[in-house]
């Protein structure tokens, strides 16, 4: 069997799948990155950085290179990228699977506040503390400049583009990160309240559990619903199954 995958990718699971994929004769695999990180890891099989052009230039791609299936495993938060790909995967008749790791649950003792937005979530931190974790990736941090009345701590793997709040104290780490890690973290910078997005996965779940264990608040900012019609594998074993090459 002949074929070629496109992974819209950027996660662990798109790297694994790509890894899984190459291991298959007969599959030719190309991973595009959107080029938002600036070293990202080595990845099997071909690679293409950069944008389409929207869900009519990613159509015209997926024409010229032959594609016959499309896999999404782009970030949670991607959803621009998830919509134009739907688009572009209905205008071709290119079968498409989104792969999305399953999102954070709470448990006992966890004290979460669901937002759906990351402007939602900066509506509600005044009332929960004055010195914030956030860990919503380098582009979110314009939703937070107008809160000049609290400190900041920003955890991003490359640097956070401005606005920004003007007391920010930036780290800049890559998971996967740990509990006692975490703890310390948010104990020497004195946290009371923690921003994430539900990104899910294991990589950096650990400042939940520093955060339960702390009894520290946790913002935590819903997901995007998907386009209409389009439903999610949570697994590399799922997508390769839903593109017939389990």
């Amino acid at each position: 069997m002949s074929c070629h995958v496109l992974i819209l990718g950027g996660t662990a699971e798109a790297r694994a799948l790509a890894a899984a994929l190459s291991a298959r004769p007969g599959v030719r695999v190309t991973t595009s990155l959107a080029g938002r990180v600036a070293r990202p890891g080595a990845l099997d099989g071909e690679v293409r950085v950069g944008g389409f052009g929207g869900a009519e230039g990613l159509a015209g791609w997926l024409r010229r290179e032959g594609v016959t299936a499309l896999v999404d495993a782009t970030h949670p938060f991607a959803e621009s990228i998830t919509a134009n790909a739907a688009r572009a995967a209905a205008a071709t008749g290119v079968p498409a699977v989104v792969l999305r790791r399953p999102g954070w649950r709470p448990g006992p003792g966890d004290l979460w506040h669901p937002v759906p937005s990351l402007d939602a979530a900066a509506g509600l931190l005044p009332r929960l503390g004055r010195r914030v974790f956030l860990t919503t990736g380098r582009l979110g941090l314009a939703s937070f400049a107008h809160l000049t009345e609290l400190h900041f701590v920003a955890r991003s793997v490359d640097p956070p583009e401005p606005p920004m709040p003007p007391d920010t104290h930036v780290l800049l780490a890559r998971g996967p990160f740990t509990v006692p890690g975490e703890t310390a973290l948010l104990r020497e910078h004195r946290i009371d309240v923690l921003v994430t997005k539900d990104s899910g996965g294991a990589a950096t779940a650990a400042k939940l559990t520093a955060a339960r264990d702390l009894g520290l608040p946790v913002v935590v900012v819903q997901r995007p619903p998907l386009p209409d019609g389009v439903t999610a594998v949570p697994d590399v074993a799922s997508a390769l199954e839903r593109l017939g090459l389990g």
